[in-house]
């Protein structure tokens, strides 16, 4: 599909994601506990998307390629070696506000 207005169902029901490295699409999958394939796209100017993805391969959070290596990736990927991303704590950072203006 070309586009939707919401993916969580497809999250849902899905044992495996495919993304680009954008960020929302990346945490979305993450936070659903899907193991997440991203696809870096290498044309981007100034690709924030390759950091994204390069960082939460580091971290052991998902598998990594590009367009040309995608195939090859699929066949020889081990998902049991992916680690769960850390859920959010925004109370943590909703603290560090009030501290930052004065709140507290």
């Amino acid at each position: 599909f070309r586009f939707k207005d919401s993916l969580a169902e497809d999250l849902r029901r899905a044992d495996l994601v495919i993304s680009h490295a954008g960020a929302g699409s990346c945490l979305e999958a993450l936070e659903k506990g899907k193991p997440l394939v991203v696809v870096i796209n290498e044309k981007l100017m100034n690709n924030h998307q390759l950091e994204l993805a390069k960082r939460l391969h580091r971290d052991g959070h998902v598998v990594c390629c590009n367009c040309s290596t995608l195939v090859e990736t699929l066949q020889s990927m081990d998902l049991s070696t992916l680690k769960p991303f850390p859920p959010g704590q925004p109370e943590k950072f909703a603290l560090f506000l009030d501290k930052v203006v004065g709140f507290q």
